[in-house]
């Protein structure tokens, strides 16, 4: 006979059981919802490659942030479609743009939510690109002064957080020089430190129009296949004054999310991007899944892997689905 002293089976016998022993769990404190802000008034239209999901005037926006924290989310990250874009992407730093509107609104209309503005230049750039181009070469140090930019207006609107995505070296630090000299020491960094050269962001450059207009962006966001080399990003942005960093895509980098989380003590965030969204959308509308329980299963994934904090686009069917537990 098998010794059957031990039966983890014992611990399973029912829900409450299931709950008593569970090691991991996902509360709405631990979400972000995404905004898309875009110029004018009313507007309320669903984006095609995000279904479920809507590109926002100033004044819905306001709405929806309002709905996200009264069902129990606790921040928002705004991205942004400008009324113009040139060469420098002067429209990312101009404080009459959606993005810097959307922020002062959303601060005064819900003032307990945390605002986080996402600092890149690729939505804003007629090229696409999240630096300043020379001969279809993407230049790292003279784009920092505008990224700096970038953020110290968002401060000034009112964010309580930016987080630079566009993989810069050097920009957390710049970052937070710029905003220090500001008076802005009280605005934290969430830096994407290790973002990845992934094909799973396609929806999201459809709903911003950020494809680039020439080449890729490998020569900045990361080789999907390096693992040490995004230790070495984080390190980096650590150094520099980040005050959470984040691993980009989620699913297919729960490695890298296990590794950070085992090697580093600042919080950890996630960001289940677009692609992986649009695949659970696709296949639930096909009647392939059921969407409440492989969303549910996936935010686990992320929470086990070591992530605190998780920016997603399910986050208000998430907090819907939690209040019903």
């Amino acid at each position: 006979m098998y010794d059957l002293t031990y039966r983890p089976r014992r611990l399973r016998i029912s829900p409450e059981m299931r709950d008593l022993v569970r090691e991991t769990t996902v509360d709405t404190s631990d979400l972000i919802y995404p905004l898309f802000i875009v110029p004018g008034e009313g507007i309320k239209r669903e984006i095609d490659t995000l279904p479920g999901q809507y590109h926002l005037s100033v004044d819905e926006a306001v709405k929806v942030a309002k709905e996200a924290y009264e069902l129990g989310i606790r921040g928002v990250e705004i991205f942004g479609i400008p009324t113009y874009k040139d060469e420098q992407g002067s429209s990312a730093w101009d404080m009459n743009e959606p993005v810097q509107q959307a922020i002062k609104e959303i601060r005064k209309e819900v003032p307990n939510l945390l605002v986080i503005a996402d600092v890149c230049l690729c939505q804003y750039t007629s090229t696409g690109h999240c630096g300043m181009i020379e001969d279809h070469e993407i230049l790292n140090d003279e784009t920092l002064p505008l990224l700096c930019k970038v953020a110290v207006s968002q401060a000034e609107a009112g964010a309580h957080m930016v987080a630079p995505s566009d993989m810069m070296d050097g920009r957390v630090g710049a970052i937070r020089e710029a905003l220090d000299q500001a008076g802005y020491t009280d605005v934290s960094i969430m830096s994407y430190a290790a973002k990845y050269a992934s094909a799973y962001y396609g929806p999201f450059r459809g709903a911003v129009n950020s494809k680039p207009q020439f080449g890729d962006r490998k020569s900045y966001q990361m080789d999907p296949a390096n693992r040490l080399e995004a230790m070495r990003e984080i390190e980096l942005d650590i150094a520099e004054g980040a005050d959470i960093i984040m691993i980009k895509p989620a699913l297919s980098y729960l490695d890298i999310v296990r590794e950070t989380r085992d090697r580093y003590e600042l919080p950890l965030a996630v960001y289940n991007v677009s692609g992986e969204y649009a695949m659970v959308k696709s296949a639930a509308q096909a009647g392939l899944i059921d969407e409440e329980r492989l969303v549910m299963e996936t935010m686990l994934s992320m929470k086990r892997a070591g992530a605190k904090i998780i920016i997603t686009y399910h986050a208000l069917d998430v907090a819907r689905w939690l209040a019903k537990q």
